[in-house]
């Protein structure tokens, strides 16, 4: 087995790889140049453009649903602005935040810690009262007469996750800072974010709203032939794959990051066949690949009780491979929350999640009348088996039994 192993390794070592720079088409990579995206990023840069003559931007605000490009237009702007501020010595200071990454922005008192330690702050992950992490924040701002451009990606899932509160604390520090000024810029692809946020942090956040409008085939296809090149050696992906690869992504909501994920994951596949080009077959091979993990990483992401009636649906119809009843569903539900030591939910409430996992496209339910016993739902398991071991193995690890 490790002789076996050993060759996999020395022929991948020999092979030619397809890839010239594979980082290029990863989403945190910030390219040269953005195409279709010129007049956003010009009036994002004609928003900031104050912060080099020290004056305090407006805050901006930037909609758009995933793959809009919003983040990385906004970085290849800060990345800019940064640049000049370097070469002219003006106190500028760009913090960007990835406000969906755990351990440091679920909470207020780490996402202000986090800003706190961009200035050199040596902050304890936790144990401070939070008013004082708020004056050690304060404090460190004010040092010096400054303009601090504080990027909050995913600003909703900061929000969901503290509340709004702290979007007022930073919009009211302007107020009382003496030297330094804070900007803030907001991505989101949450459209309607703003209609829940209280009309004090609304009024004081937006002041200039931008939305990004999602890209059709055609830009997507330049955006990946952009790409490729810098990502693939010449002469390595066939006629009709980024055409294919735009025209997925464009049925996406036009998502480019799903497109780049797409022709990487297709690349990567093609390597793994030891061919010379990747071709289209690789490209719906990472479909489906892409999907496959998609789908676990949201049953993942679930509560417990959705956990737990799913790994009952999946278990019951491994067995049958045959319809099954929201009765005998609950039933079983019932006794594997016993095991997990978990209270159960009414069957009314079993009924409105096995309807959310009929919109999440994992099974059919189908709404059947039963005549003088009521209405029961049909359900049948809408996933390849391939899919559902994938996510028993995941639920098995995160619930720690066998029904």
């Amino acid at each position: 087995m490790a002789k076996s192993v050993d060759n996999i390794f020395e022929q991948f070592l020999a092979s030619k790889s397809l890839f010239k720079n594979k980082r290029v088409l990863q989403a945190n990579y910030t390219p040269t140049t953005i195409a279709h995206r010129e007049d956003e990023i010009s009036l994002i840069a004609k928003t900031l453009a104050p912060a080099l003559k020290c004056d305090r931007p407006s805050n901006l605000f930037i909609y758009g649903k995933t793959g809009t490009g919003k983040t990385v237009s906004v970085r290849y702007v800060v990345n800019s602005l940064k640049q000049i501020a370097q070469e002219k010595n003006i106190p500028l200071k760009p913090i960007y935040i990835n406000c969906k990454l755990k351990k440091v922005a679920d909470t207020e008192y780490r996402i202000i810690a986090q800003i706190a330690r961009e200035f050199g702050k040596d902050i304890p992950a936790t144990g401070l009262p939070t008013e004082e992490i708020y004056n050690i924040f304060y404090q460190v701002l004010d040092e010096k007469a400054q303009i601090v451009l504080l990027v909050l990606d995913e600003i909703d899932q900061l929000v969901q996750k503290t509340g709004d509160e702290i979007l007022y604390n930073l919009t009211r520090l302007n107020t009382e800072l003496h030297q330094a000024q804070i900007c803030l810029v907001g991505i989101s692809n949450d459209v309607t974010f703003t209609d829940t946020l209280d009309p004090r942090v609304k009024s004081s956040l937006s002041e200039e709203e931008m939305i990004f409008p999602p890209y059709n085939a055609t830009k997507l296809q330049k955006i990946l032939e952009n790409r490729a090149k810098d990502a693939f050696n010449d002469d390595s992906i066939e006629n009709g794959v980024l055409e294919k690869c735009a025209a997925f992504a464009a049925r996406e909501h036009g998502d480019a990051r799903r497109a780049l994920e797409l022709l990487r994951v297709a690349g990567e596949l093609a390597e793994r066949d030891n061919v010379p080009k990747v071709a289209v077959s690789h490209l719906d091979l990472a479909e489906d690949k892409i999907e496959r993990d998609r789908i676990v990483d949201i049953v993942a992401a679930q509560p417990k009780q959705f956990q737990v009636a799913l790994f009952v649906i999946l278990r019951l119809y491994e067995r049958r491979k045959e319809m099954l009843f929201t009765g005998e569903v609950y039933e079983n539900y019932k006794n594997l929350c016993q095991k997990v030591q978990l209270r159960p939910l009414t069957q009314r409430r079993i009924s409105d999640i096995i309807q959310e996992m009929d919109m999440l496209g994992i099974i059919n339910a189908k709404i059947v009348s039963k005549g003088r016993y009521g209405r029961s739902r049909d359900i049948k398991v809408s996933l390849p088996i391939s899919v559902v071991e994938n996510i028993l193995t995941t639920l098995d690890e995160k619930l720690g039994v066998e029904l």
